[in-house]
């Protein structure tokens, strides 16, 4: 006696999987940029110390680009999505990770702007002191 004939089982795509990864991406990317943003704005403090201006410290340099980076990463990783996936939360993810890309951006510019007190101290007065 043979067999019934069954159609085969199909067999998981891993296509979906991928996909799936890839449209839980662009949150995650978006999530780490606003994590480094805090910490950003939290290290805002460390230009001055006692009244005189340091610079901007390397944590405030690698937070700002880095946080610069995941948040392009994340428009581009949605961008690089198919059409069918672009929704949800990857297309809520990635309107907040274009606005965290323009706040992050304006943290990398204000990392090269001159001393903003104008001076060697919290006065701004440090050129005209006896």
């Amino acid at each position: 006696m043979t067999p019934p004939l069954h159609a085969p089982s199909p067999a998981p795509s891993t296509g979906s999987a991928t996909r799936r990864r890839r449209a839980l991406l662009v949150p995650v990317l978006t999530a780490v940029s606003a994590v480094l943003l805090a910490a950003r704005l939290a290290w805002a403090s460390d230009t001055f110390q006692n009244c005189r201006y340091l610079g901007p410290s390397a944590r405030m340099y690698i937070t700002s680009w880095a946080g610069l980076a995941c948040a392009v990463a994340a428009v581009v990783a949605f961008a690089a999505l198919p059409r069918s996936e672009r929704r949800g939360i990857a297309a809520v993810s990635a309107v907040l990770g274009m606005l965290l890309a323009f706040v992050l951006l304006m943290t990398v510019y204000w990392l090269y702007t001159p001393d903003p007190s104008g001076g060697d101290d919290c006065s701004g007065l440090g050129l005209f002191a006896p």
